[in-house]
């Protein structure tokens, strides 16, 4: 076997499914953003022949041996050839296990099951989306038996957003965060609550909202002329480089949820724009895993957006945009408003310190569903339990509770864990950063982000998937993944305000 004609034709092949993938990902978007409820069925038809013809790309035999072959001669190969044939590899060997009937099914009641949750979301009725539940599961099963996990399929699921993790290490990292988090919790809780009726239930004028957000991230390095922002009902990003759209939603009387929306939804485009595009359309032009993307969302929305840094320098702006909201709230007010811990129903929108019992419940939930240990129907009374367990909240109904979340409709279980090992990176990577960069809160109170963005693209958006994410965070921190230093971010910055 020639090696350079063999690779030169597995990576020109590998970058057309590329471009099909990104050209299905729009249609997605579309969907979320602009599609007419009665364009659903013929959508789903859409995105099930798109995603066929993904998977009849990737699984045609000249592509599959020409990955095979590298494979074999891979200590041949450079440190980055190398690492595009090991992902291509997996790639293969996942997708030529899964008959191509099986690809469309999922893509199909994807597009069905989205619908049927968002009617039952509306008119908060569980019951009604069970069915479309069950059958996701299932089809989920059948999957991981094709992929070898039929005695074990959460791991595939996990493999699909978090590559090369599974449930025993994801779960020993949870238990030992859990086990940090929940006496500190107590003692916050214990405390009296800041009072976020300073900034909430007051009139902030969508358009305004729309208008601050979008300075502040395009001041993060979010380029306008490679992305755009939209409105959906579930905040998401999607896209690469020169084409990545954000969503968020907004509501009247409370800026919290699309103001550090949009920061969260613009790390994750910042580490999309930031990609090498050199590498565009390989496995080292894409991110590594859900976990790393969520690092550089959890980063820019909490360790910089709900800093007090960041508002030394944009409070001002903030309080002459709305005015008849904020003017008689100082910084201090507000900074300790936008840092309220409590138990909360929405996942989104609940405190950092809190939010990953939310994931911790998800994360137990769906294990649960794969390993045979709860029935379907049975979802919102353990939902509601578990919330009343962790964070002592009663749910009202199914719409706060077990609906809330577009995940499961879209058949991504295994994708709620990312959250919080996103949490734990992003932490990890911050302290390096700090320790590399100096003063990041000086920074951060004149305005200048790029600092920490540069050093970003350097370390982790333009790596792509050169090493796998537990590696990426070690070589770069020089430490494996934990809770340590989520935690020491957690203890000073809520001791200080709470006084502990």
């Amino acid at each position: 076997m020639d090696i350079e004609p063999t690779y030169k034709n597995v990576i020109e092949q590998y970058a057309k499914i590329s471009r099909l993938q990104g050209a299905t990902a729009i249609l997605h978007w579309d969907h979320m953003v602009n599609l007419p409820p009665k364009g659903v069925a013929k959508r789903g038809e859409q995105l099930a022949i798109l995603e066929g013809l993904v998977h009849e790309w990737v699984c045609s035999p000249r592509f599959v041996e020409g990955i095979n072959q590298l494979h074999e001669v891979r200590d041949e190969l450079d440190f980055d050839q190398q690492a595009n044939v090991r992902e291509l590899k997996r790639e293969v060997d996942r997708a030529t296990k899964v008959p191509p009937n099986l690809v469309q099914e999922l893509a199909r009641h994807g597009t069905i099951s989205h619908q049927a949750w968002a009617e039952a979301r509306k008119n908060s009725d569980f019951a009604a989306f069970a069915p479309y539940l069950k059958k996701m599961i299932e089809l989920r099963k059948q999957e991981a038996a094709c992929l070898g996990f039929a005695d074990r399929p959460y791991d595939a699921l996990l493999d699909l957003f978090e590559p090369y993790a599974d449930e025993a290490s994801t779960k020993a990292l949870l238990d030992d965060l859990r086990g940090r988090l929940v006496p500190f919790l107590q003692k916050i809780l214990a405390k009296p609550k800041h009072d976020l009726g300073v900034i909430v239930g007051k009139n902030y004028p969508i358009d305004k909202q729309r208008e601050f957000g979008l300075k502040v991230i395009k001041q993060f390095g979010f380029d306008f002329e490679g992305g755009r922002q939209d409105i959906s009902v579930h905040p998401f990003c999607t896209g690469s480089l020169g084409d990545v759209r954000i969503t968020t939603r907004f509501y009247k009387d409370d800026l919290r949820p699309s103001l550090f929306g949009m920061m969260h939804e613009g790390g994750h485009a910042l580490y999309e724009q930031g990609i090498d595009p050199a590498n565009v359309d390989t496995p080292l032009g894409e991110s590594v895993s859900l976990g790393v993307h969520e690092s550089q969302s959890r980063m820019w929305e909490n360790l910089v957006g709900r800093g007090l840094p960041l508002w030394k320098h944009f409070y001002g702006d903030l309080r002459q945009t709305f005015p008849e909201a904020l003017s008689s709230v100082g910084l201090d007010e507000f900074y300790k408003a936008i840092n309220v811990v409590e138990g909360s129903l929405i996942r989104v929108e609940a405190d950092e310190a809190t939010y990953n019992m939310h994931i911790i419940l998800r994360f137990e939930l769906e294990s649960e569903m794969f390993n045979g240990g709860i029935e379907v129907e049975d979802l919102p009374q353990a939902w509601n339990s578990k919330m009343k367990q962790y964070l002592d909240v009663d749910v009202p109904d199914d719409a706060q509770g077990v609906l809330q979340d577009v995940h499961w409709c879209e058949g991504m279980m295994g994708y709620f864990p990312t959250y919080t090992l996103g949490n734990l990176y992003a932490s990890q990577l911050f302290a390096k950063a700090s320790q590399d960069l100096g003063d990041l809160g000086e920074m951060f109170a004149q305005g200048e982000f790029k600092p920490l963005l540069d050093w970003l693209r350097t370390n982790v958006h333009s790596q792509g998937k050169r090493y796998v994410a537990s590696e990426l965070v070690e070589r770069v921190t020089g430490k494996p993944p934990s809770a340590e230093d989520f935690m020491k971010y957690l203890e000073t910055k809520f001791g200080a305000l709470y006084d502990l």
